[in-house]
């Protein structure tokens, strides 16, 4: 009888799914933290994970784990070399944020455009006469480049299209692999196309650089909007900070950041033409229902012998328990 472990707090309908699952015993530890669920790793032959780190030490004690099931597509806090050494198999969860993550990109770029917190600040401090500075700008026939191309890059270029933007996009991978039917052409040199756009929205991962740095940021326009709801460290904040501050940029859009969450004393916070968030791109009521049964299941699947390989980002381990 597979034993899990829920580390980290997941949508009741998540964890009803490992109630009514027939011969699988569980716990749940709702805190999201390392030290709150070692304890009970040992027991755990799977184990749904939230945010938290997935350490080599912690692995290490998984004597029984044979499958880590991440609630999200995302795994940069997990170890995965680690378990490839014990022939762990990792899974993630399909096509479940992609709505969510593509509504909150387009409501930073409104919300840059239209210059949101100025706006907010000059009715509640009286300033009734802000508003005759005419800084807010319509993204209506403005030129975005979608940087990563995939699923949610894809659901933002429809969104924009309907506000009646022009929408490129730049992923070298996939247009090796073949680009997609449609209307969004792609960018073969990225420098180019950041001097094309009016607004950049990132959906890339995490590389051991940032995507977009000092050099990015200086072929950019001066009227140019950057969003960022993909990873902290695919925009260098620090580069970031200081083409806000000389004006070789408009304004920003972050959802996620270096550190998170980030200290009090951040000085992007004393911008008011960036708009911050706390990691929320994918954090709507639906979405949290959809990542907590797709990560259970993922892991019932598993040991069912029925798990979709598209879903695991080690395939070689898949076989390595069995």
């Amino acid at each position: 009888m597979p034993h899990v472990l829920v580390a980290g707090k997941l949508h009741p309908s998540g964890i009803a799914l490992l109630r009514d699952a027939p011969e699988v015993t569980f716990d749940y530890v709702e805190e999201v933290s390392e030290e709150s669920y070692a304890p009970f790793i040992a027991a755990a032959d799977g184990l749904v994970i939230r945010t938290q780190p997935l350490s080599a030490p912690i692995i290490g004690q998984a004597d029984r784990l044979k499958i880590v099931s991440r609630h999200g597509v995302g795994y940069d806090a997990v170890d995965l070399p680690a378990l490839n050494g014990r022939g762990i198999a990792l899974a993630i969860v399909g096509d479940v944020n992609s709505v969510s993550v593509a509504e909150h990109a387009m409501l930073l770029l409104l919300a840059c455009a239209k210059k949101l917190l100025r706006a907010d600040a000059s009715v509640r401090e009286g300033n009734w006469t802000w508003r005759n500075r005419l800084e807010a700008t319509e993204l209506s026939g403005k030129r975005l480049l979608i940087m990563g191309f995939g699923r949610t890059g894809r659901q933002l270029a429809r969104y924009a299209g309907v506000f009646g933007m022009e929408i490129r996009a730049y992923d070298p991978y996939l247009q090796a692999a073949g680009w997609p039917e449609g209307p969004v052409a792609p960018v073969d040199d990225l420098a180019v196309g950041l001097g094309w756009a009016d607004a950049i929205s990132v959906h890339v991962p995490k590389a051991a650089c940032p995507t977009i740095g000092a050099g990015e940021l200086a072929a950019m326009k001066p009227s140019a909007i950057v969003v960022n709801t993909a990873r902290g460290g695919v925009v260098d904040e620090a580069a970031l900070l200081e083409a806000l501050r000389q004006g070789r940029i408009s304004a920003a859009g972050l959802d996620v950041f270096d550190d998170e969450p980030p200290l009090a004393d951040h000085p992007l916070f004393g911008l008011d033409e960036v708009i911050l968030t706390p990691h929320i791109a994918g954090l709507t009521a639906e979405c949290a229902e959809r990542m907590a049964i797709s990560s259970v299941q993922n892991v019932l699947d598993f040991f069912s012998g029925t798990i979709d390989p598209a879903l695991v980002v080690n395939k070689e381990q898949l076989n390595a328990n069995s």
